[in-house]
Protein backbone atom coordinates (compact mmCIF):
# COMPACT_ATOMS: atom_id res chain seq x y z
CA UNK A 1 0.00 0.00 0.00
CA UNK A 2 1.39 3.36 -1.05
CA UNK A 3 2.13 5.71 1.86
CA UNK A 4 1.63 9.43 1.46
CA UNK A 5 4.81 11.43 1.83
CA UNK A 6 5.03 14.78 3.57
CA UNK A 7 4.94 16.56 0.20
CA UNK A 8 1.82 14.64 -0.84
CA UNK A 9 0.06 15.60 2.39
CA UNK A 10 1.04 19.24 1.89
CA UNK A 11 -0.34 19.27 -1.66
CA UNK A 12 -3.56 17.64 -0.47
CA UNK A 13 -3.96 20.23 2.29
CA UNK A 14 -3.36 23.08 -0.16
CA UNK A 15 -5.97 21.66 -2.57
CA UNK A 16 -8.50 21.25 0.26
CA UNK A 17 -7.82 24.79 1.50
CA UNK A 18 -8.24 26.26 -1.99
CA UNK A 19 -11.48 24.30 -2.49
CA UNK A 20 -12.79 25.56 0.87
CA UNK A 21 -11.90 29.15 -0.01
CA UNK A 22 -13.56 28.83 -3.41
CA UNK A 23 -16.69 27.33 -1.83
CA UNK A 24 -16.79 30.13 0.74
CA UNK A 25 -16.44 32.82 -1.92
CA UNK A 26 -19.18 31.30 -4.10
CA UNK A 27 -21.68 30.27 -1.43
CA UNK A 28 -20.90 32.74 1.37
CA UNK A 29 -22.59 35.81 -0.18
CA UNK A 30 -25.72 33.77 -0.95
CA UNK A 31 -25.95 32.54 2.64
CA UNK A 32 -25.47 36.09 3.94
CA UNK A 33 -28.33 37.35 1.78
CA UNK A 34 -30.60 34.50 2.91
CA UNK A 35 -29.86 35.14 6.59
CA UNK A 36 -30.26 38.91 6.16
CA UNK A 37 -33.69 38.44 4.58
CA UNK A 38 -34.96 37.25 7.99
CA UNK A 39 -33.56 40.23 9.92
CA UNK A 40 -35.74 42.09 12.40
CA UNK A 41 -33.96 45.35 11.54
CA UNK A 42 -35.66 47.93 9.30
CA UNK A 43 -32.56 48.18 7.09
CA UNK A 44 -30.14 45.71 5.55
CA UNK A 45 -27.85 44.63 8.34
CA UNK A 46 -25.62 41.62 8.97
CA UNK A 47 -25.54 39.90 11.34
CA UNK A 48 -29.25 40.45 12.04
CA UNK A 49 -30.23 41.51 15.59
CA UNK A 50 -33.19 39.10 15.41
CA UNK A 51 -35.09 36.85 13.04
CA UNK A 52 -38.56 37.39 11.57
CA UNK A 53 -40.67 36.54 8.50
CA UNK A 54 -41.94 40.13 8.34
CA UNK A 55 -40.15 41.09 5.14
CA UNK A 56 -41.40 38.07 3.24
CA UNK A 57 -44.95 38.94 4.30
CA UNK A 58 -44.44 42.52 3.11
CA UNK A 59 -42.87 41.29 -0.13
CA UNK A 60 -46.00 39.31 -0.99
CA UNK A 61 -48.37 42.05 0.20
CA UNK A 62 -50.32 43.17 -2.93
CA UNK A 63 -50.56 46.77 -1.70
CA UNK A 64 -47.16 47.56 -0.16
CA UNK A 65 -45.21 45.70 -2.86
CA UNK A 66 -47.41 46.35 -5.89
CA UNK A 67 -44.55 47.86 -7.92
CA UNK A 68 -42.32 44.87 -7.16
CA UNK A 69 -45.07 42.51 -8.30
CA UNK A 70 -45.50 44.39 -11.59
CA UNK A 71 -41.74 44.31 -12.20
CA UNK A 72 -41.61 40.59 -11.31
CA UNK A 73 -44.44 39.77 -13.74
CA UNK A 74 -42.68 41.75 -16.48
CA UNK A 75 -39.43 39.87 -15.81
CA UNK A 76 -41.17 36.49 -15.81
CA UNK A 77 -42.94 37.28 -19.10
CA UNK A 78 -39.75 38.52 -20.76
CA UNK A 79 -37.74 35.55 -19.43
CA UNK A 80 -40.32 33.05 -20.70
CA UNK A 81 -40.46 34.60 -24.18
CA UNK A 82 -36.67 34.89 -24.20
CA UNK A 83 -36.28 31.20 -23.33
CA UNK A 84 -38.59 30.24 -26.22
CA UNK A 85 -36.94 32.49 -28.82
CA UNK A 86 -33.35 31.84 -27.71
CA UNK A 87 -33.87 28.07 -27.66
CA UNK A 88 -35.46 28.12 -31.11
CA UNK A 89 -32.54 30.13 -32.54
CA UNK A 90 -29.96 27.98 -30.77
CA UNK A 91 -31.58 24.76 -31.97
CA UNK A 92 -31.52 25.87 -35.61
CA UNK A 93 -27.94 27.13 -35.33
CA UNK A 94 -26.73 24.00 -33.50
CA UNK A 95 -28.24 21.64 -36.08
CA UNK A 96 -26.78 23.66 -38.96
CA UNK A 97 -23.30 23.75 -37.41
CA UNK A 98 -23.35 20.08 -36.39
CA UNK A 99 -24.09 18.87 -39.95
CA UNK A 100 -21.15 20.57 -41.68
CA UNK A 101 -17.42 21.03 -41.29
CA UNK A 102 -17.25 24.13 -43.48
CA UNK A 103 -15.36 27.18 -42.29
CA UNK A 104 -18.47 29.33 -42.22
CA UNK A 105 -19.95 27.04 -39.56
CA UNK A 106 -17.11 27.76 -37.14
CA UNK A 107 -17.45 31.48 -37.87
CA UNK A 108 -21.22 31.36 -37.29
CA UNK A 109 -20.76 29.49 -34.03
CA UNK A 110 -18.25 32.10 -32.85
CA UNK A 111 -20.65 34.90 -33.79
CA UNK A 112 -23.45 33.29 -31.77
CA UNK A 113 -21.16 32.91 -28.76
CA UNK A 114 -19.75 36.45 -29.00
CA UNK A 115 -22.18 38.01 -26.44
CA UNK A 116 -20.60 35.81 -23.75
CA UNK A 117 -17.25 37.62 -24.01
CA UNK A 118 -18.53 41.16 -24.54
CA UNK A 119 -18.86 43.44 -21.48
CA UNK A 120 -22.51 43.55 -20.42
CA UNK A 121 -22.68 47.35 -20.17
CA UNK A 122 -21.14 47.77 -23.63
CA UNK A 123 -23.59 45.26 -25.09
CA UNK A 124 -26.54 47.01 -23.40
CA UNK A 125 -25.46 50.38 -24.76
CA UNK A 126 -24.96 48.93 -28.23
CA UNK A 127 -28.46 47.41 -28.08
CA UNK A 128 -29.94 50.77 -27.13
CA UNK A 129 -28.14 52.55 -29.98
CA UNK A 130 -29.16 49.86 -32.48
CA UNK A 131 -32.85 49.91 -31.59
CA UNK A 132 -32.85 53.71 -31.42
CA UNK A 133 -31.43 53.75 -34.94
CA UNK A 134 -34.39 51.55 -35.95
CA UNK A 135 -36.72 54.06 -34.22
CA UNK A 136 -38.08 51.39 -31.87
CA UNK A 137 -39.49 52.75 -28.56
CA UNK A 138 -38.93 50.79 -25.32
CA UNK A 139 -41.32 47.85 -24.96
CA UNK A 140 -41.44 44.33 -23.59
CA UNK A 141 -40.85 42.90 -27.08
CA UNK A 142 -37.73 45.06 -27.37
CA UNK A 143 -36.51 43.66 -24.06
CA UNK A 144 -37.19 40.13 -25.33
CA UNK A 145 -35.11 40.85 -28.43
CA UNK A 146 -32.23 42.22 -26.34
CA UNK A 147 -32.35 39.38 -23.83
CA UNK A 148 -32.51 36.82 -26.65
CA UNK A 149 -29.14 38.03 -27.95
CA UNK A 150 -27.66 37.49 -24.48
CA UNK A 151 -29.37 34.17 -23.76
CA UNK A 152 -28.88 32.39 -27.10
CA UNK A 153 -25.22 31.44 -26.43
CA UNK A 154 -26.24 29.59 -23.24
CA UNK A 155 -28.81 27.54 -25.13
CA UNK A 156 -26.46 27.00 -28.07
CA UNK A 157 -23.88 25.28 -25.90
CA UNK A 158 -26.25 22.65 -24.48
CA UNK A 159 -28.19 22.07 -27.71
CA UNK A 160 -24.93 21.92 -29.66
CA UNK A 161 -23.59 19.22 -27.33
CA UNK A 162 -26.71 17.11 -27.95
CA UNK A 163 -26.63 17.71 -31.70
CA UNK A 164 -22.95 16.81 -31.97
CA UNK A 165 -23.62 13.38 -30.46
CA UNK A 166 -26.49 12.58 -32.84
CA UNK A 167 -25.96 9.70 -35.27
CA UNK A 168 -26.29 10.95 -38.87
CA UNK A 169 -27.28 7.44 -39.99
CA UNK A 170 -30.63 7.92 -38.26
CA UNK A 171 -31.40 10.92 -40.45
CA UNK A 172 -30.42 9.00 -43.58
CA UNK A 173 -32.59 6.05 -42.57
CA UNK A 174 -35.55 8.35 -41.98
CA UNK A 175 -35.12 9.93 -45.43
CA UNK A 176 -34.80 6.50 -47.12
CA UNK A 177 -38.07 5.42 -45.49
CA UNK A 178 -39.80 8.41 -47.09
CA UNK A 179 -40.12 10.79 -44.14
CA UNK A 180 -40.20 14.51 -44.94
CA UNK A 181 -37.56 16.81 -43.36
CA UNK A 182 -40.15 18.20 -40.94
CA UNK A 183 -41.31 14.71 -39.92
CA UNK A 184 -37.70 13.63 -39.47
CA UNK A 185 -37.07 16.62 -37.24
CA UNK A 186 -40.22 16.07 -35.19
CA UNK A 187 -39.99 12.28 -34.79
CA UNK A 188 -36.23 11.65 -34.83
CA UNK A 189 -34.10 14.76 -34.24
CA UNK A 190 -36.15 16.56 -31.60
CA UNK A 191 -36.50 13.56 -29.23
CA UNK A 192 -32.75 12.96 -29.44
CA UNK A 193 -31.77 16.55 -28.63
CA UNK A 194 -34.65 17.29 -26.24
CA UNK A 195 -32.50 17.06 -23.07
CA UNK A 196 -30.15 19.70 -24.51
CA UNK A 197 -33.09 21.84 -25.63
CA UNK A 198 -34.67 21.69 -22.15
CA UNK A 199 -31.36 22.55 -20.48
CA UNK A 200 -30.82 25.43 -22.90
CA UNK A 201 -34.31 26.79 -22.25
CA UNK A 202 -33.67 26.70 -18.49
CA UNK A 203 -30.33 28.52 -18.80
CA UNK A 204 -31.86 31.11 -21.13
CA UNK A 205 -34.72 31.71 -18.68
CA UNK A 206 -32.38 32.20 -15.72
CA UNK A 207 -29.93 34.43 -17.63
CA UNK A 208 -32.82 36.66 -18.75
CA UNK A 209 -34.49 36.82 -15.34
CA UNK A 210 -31.53 38.45 -13.60
CA UNK A 211 -30.09 40.38 -16.54
CA UNK A 212 -29.20 43.94 -15.53
CA UNK A 213 -27.18 45.60 -18.35
CA UNK A 214 -29.65 45.06 -21.20
CA UNK A 215 -32.67 45.72 -18.96
CA UNK A 216 -31.06 48.92 -17.72
CA UNK A 217 -30.79 50.39 -21.22
CA UNK A 218 -33.93 48.99 -22.84
CA UNK A 219 -36.52 49.27 -20.04
CA UNK A 220 -38.71 52.26 -19.22
CA UNK A 221 -41.21 53.30 -16.56
CA UNK A 222 -43.86 51.24 -18.37
CA UNK A 223 -41.60 48.20 -18.72
CA UNK A 224 -40.06 48.06 -15.25
CA UNK A 225 -37.96 44.94 -14.68
CA UNK A 226 -37.34 43.21 -11.36
CA UNK A 227 -33.50 43.56 -11.26
CA UNK A 228 -33.77 47.29 -12.00
CA UNK A 229 -36.53 47.74 -9.39
CA UNK A 230 -34.47 45.94 -6.73
CA UNK A 231 -31.37 47.93 -7.68
CA UNK A 232 -33.29 51.20 -7.21
CA UNK A 233 -34.59 50.06 -3.82
CA UNK A 234 -31.02 49.26 -2.74
CA UNK A 235 -29.76 52.68 -3.78
CA UNK A 236 -32.50 54.71 -2.12
CA UNK A 237 -33.46 52.97 1.11
CA UNK A 238 -31.55 49.70 1.69
CA UNK A 239 -35.00 48.08 1.78
CA UNK A 240 -34.89 44.62 3.39
CA UNK A 241 -37.48 43.43 0.86
CA UNK A 242 -34.59 43.32 -1.60
CA UNK A 243 -33.00 40.55 0.48
CA UNK A 244 -36.37 38.80 0.74
CA UNK A 245 -36.84 38.97 -3.04
CA UNK A 246 -33.30 37.66 -3.49
CA UNK A 247 -34.11 34.79 -1.14
CA UNK A 248 -37.17 33.88 -3.23
CA UNK A 249 -35.10 34.03 -6.45
CA UNK A 250 -32.26 31.94 -5.01
CA UNK A 251 -34.64 29.32 -3.63
CA UNK A 252 -36.65 29.16 -6.86
CA UNK A 253 -33.52 28.88 -9.02
CA UNK A 254 -32.09 26.16 -6.75
CA UNK A 255 -35.29 24.11 -6.90
CA UNK A 256 -35.46 24.46 -10.70
CA UNK A 257 -31.80 23.50 -10.94
CA UNK A 258 -32.42 20.30 -8.98
CA UNK A 259 -35.43 19.45 -11.15
CA UNK A 260 -33.55 20.09 -14.39
CA UNK A 261 -30.49 18.17 -13.20
CA UNK A 262 -32.69 15.20 -12.29
CA UNK A 263 -34.64 15.40 -15.56
CA UNK A 264 -31.95 16.09 -18.18
CA UNK A 265 -28.59 15.98 -16.34
CA UNK A 266 -28.06 19.75 -16.47
CA UNK A 267 -24.71 19.86 -14.65
CA UNK A 268 -23.29 17.18 -16.95
CA UNK A 269 -24.39 19.07 -20.07
CA UNK A 270 -22.98 22.36 -18.80
CA UNK A 271 -19.59 20.71 -18.35
CA UNK A 272 -19.41 19.50 -21.97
Amino acid sequence: MHRLTGADRLVALVIIALAAIGFLILVGPVLIVLVTSFTSSRALRFPPPGLTFRWYLELFDPVRSAQIHVAALNSLLVATLTAISATALATGAALAVARTRAGWARFAEGAFLAPLVLPGIAFGLASLMFFSWLHQPPSLLLLVAGHTMIATPFALRTVGASAAGMDAALLESSAVLGASPWRTFRRVVLPLIMPGVAAGAFLSFVSSLDNVPVSLFLSSAQTDMLPIRLWGMMETALDVRVAAASGVLVTGAFVLLLVMDRAVGLTRRMSV
